[in-house]
C-alpha cells in the first residue's frame, strides 16, 4: 500500500498543473477569439463585454462540469475494475498468484526474493488487489474529494483565463482594447508555454511558440468571422 502513495503523490501533482494549464489556456484561448471577432463587428466596448462575461460564465461552468463527469467517470471504472479483479482472486486465486509472479519477473525479480516478494503480496488480500490494479491495470483509485479539487480548478484555472483577455476592454475603447488584448495574451500563453517547459524538463522556447501558435491561431479565426459580418 505504501508502494502505491508513495508513487501516486508525484503523480498528482503534475496533474495538478496540467489541470490549471489545461483550464487556463482553454478559457483564454476560446474567450480571445471571441472578443476579437466581436471587436471586429462592432466598435461597441459595451457589446463585447457583454458577449465576453456571457461566454466565460458559459465556458466556466461547462468546463468545471466536464472535469467534473470526467473523473467521475474513471472512479466508477476503477470501482468496477477493482470489482472484478475481486471476484478473480477469489475465484481463481492460482491464476491470479501467477499473474503476480509474471509482473515481478518482469521488474527482474528471481529466486527466493521473488517467491518472498509473491507470498508476501498475496498473504494480504487488500495489498493483492492493489497490487493488481496499479501493476496489471494501471489504474489508481479516484477520491471524490479529489474529483471535487480537480473540477474546482479546472473551472477557477478557466475563469482566470478567460478574463484575462477581456479586461482591456474595461478601460479602453475596442481598438485600443484589440491591440492591448492581443500583447497580453501573447506574453500570457508564452510565460505558461515557458513554465511548462521548466516543470517538465521541455524546451521553453518551443513550448512558448507552441502556446503562442494556437492562440494566435483562434485569435485570427475569430477576427476574421468577425470582419464577414460586419461585411
Amino acid at each position: 500500500m505504501m508502494e502505491l502513495m508513495e508513487g501516486h503523490e508525484p503523480h498528482k501533482k503534475a496533474n495538478k498543473l496540467s489541470d490549471v494549464i489545461l483550464g487556463g489556456q482553454d478559457g483564454l484561448v476560446s474567450i480571445l477569439g471571441l472578443i476579437l471577432g466581436l471587436s471586429a463587428a462592432t466598435r461597441s466596448t459595451r457589446i463585447v463585454i457583454a458577449g465576453g462575461l456571457a461566454t466565460i460564465i458559459a465556458e466556466t461552468l461547462s468546463m468545471a462540469a466536464v472535469a467534473y463527469t470526467s473523473k467521475m467517470a474513471d472512479r466508477d471504472h476503477y470501482a468496477a475494475e477493482r470489482a472484478r479483479e475481486v471476484q478473480e482472486v477469489k475465484d481463481m486465486p492460482e491464476v491470479e498468484k501467477q499473474e503476480i509472479v509474471e509482473i515481478y519477473k518482469e521488474k527482474g525479480f528471481s529466486g527466493k526474493l521473488l517467491n518472498d516478494i509473491v507470498n508476501h503480496i498475496t498473504s494480504n488480500h487488500e495489498l493483492w488487489i492493489n497490487t493488481m490494479m496499479k501493476e496489471e491495470l494501471d489504474l489508481l483509485p479516484v477520491i471524490k474529494r479529489d474529483v471535487y479539487i480537480y473540477s474546482l480548478t479546472v473551472g477557477l484555472s478557466t475563469l482566470a483565463g478567460a478574463l484575462l483577455p477581456l479586461i482591456p476592454y474595461f478601460v479602453m475603447p475596442v481598438h485600443y482594447a484589440l491591440i492591448s488584448s492581443l500583447i497580453l495574451s501573447v506574453v500570457i500563453l508564452a510565460t505558461v508555454g515557458v513554465y511548462k517547459a521548466i516543470t517538465t524538463l521541455g524546451n521553453p522556447l518551443k513550448s512558448a511558440l507552441q502556446m503562442v501558435i494556437i492562440g494566435m491561431g483562434a485569435a485570427v479565426a475569430g477576427y476574421l468571422i468577425g470582419l464577414v459580418f460586419k461585411a
